[in-house]
């Protein structure tokens, strides 16, 4: 069942033009400046942050509601964790994606060891119903004493070369990272990359498996869906 979208009540601007904030930010390069320079054109004057404000109140709402609308793919799980610096200190970015790379979850942790492991093995199961089949991990041994406690009746394949999908599926963040010149909190490190893994991926069907015009058909819906989601169908927005 889709969940409602959330309420803007008490906000100046129309849900329109805070839904597309948020999505220019999530979508694209940008910075809170950058989408600030971006809406006088269209008449909309706007500070960075009150656009800061935003992204952290209805990102994650946004993202949730798109990939509830993406269907599961798969009975496969890859799990990874790769190291970010928050603050000039090391934490630990771990993911979880399913067959088609779906994000199950994305949670910021101080440590890459067994309990971490463990907490990145149980929350997936907790939200969706679905147990795997198979679950591809790295050669991290927290890995394999995780999947020992919590899931021993699902297969495990530890090998670098098969949990490509994981591995990739960093990219994405670190390029952003480096655009945001590092994450300043473990808040903000948690908020981002969990509305970030949702939007964009909604707006890039496998180009590279499409003609222009389908690949024009198949965009065009999902800004409906966007629209939908954040209730902004029938609202007044910048165009």
């Amino acid at each position: 069942m889709d969940s409602a979208p959330p309420s803007h009540q008490g906000h100046r601007y129309p849900v329109g033009i805070v839904s597309r904030c948020v999505w220019r930010y999530f979508r694209f390069p940008l910075g809170f400046r950058e989408v600030e320079g971006l809406m006088p054109e269209r008449g909309v004057v706007v500070s960075h942050e009150t656009v800061r404000r935003w992204c952290a109140k209805f990102g994650q709402s946004c993202a949730d509601g798109l990939c509830q609308r993406r269907p599961r793919s798969g009975d496969t799980w890859h799990l990874d964790e790769v190291f970010t610096r928050v603050n000039g200190e090391r934490k630990y970015l771990w993911r979880a994606l399913d067959a088609g790379g779906s994000v199950l979850d994305i949670p910021v942790q101080s440590r890459r060891d067994t309990a971490a492991a463990r907490r990145l093995f149980r929350k997936p199961l907790k939200k969706t119903c679905p147990v795997p089949q198979v679950v591809v991990t790295g050669k991290l041994r927290s890995h394999g004493a995780a999947h020992h406690e919590v899931t021993s009746c699902v297969e495990h394949r530890p090998h670098k070369g098969l949990n490509n999908r994981a591995a990739n599926s960093h990219q994405p963040t670190r390029q952003r990272e480096r655009a945001m010149k590092g994450f300043r909190s473990t808040g903000g490190t948690q908020r981002f990359p969990s509305a970030f893994s949702g939007i964009p991926p909604h707006f890039r069907p496998h180009r590279h498996l499409m003609t222009a015009a389908h690949h024009r058909a198949e965009t065009t819906p999902r800004f409906t869906i966007r629209d939908q989601t954040t209730g902004a169908t029938g609202q007044p927005a910048e165009a």
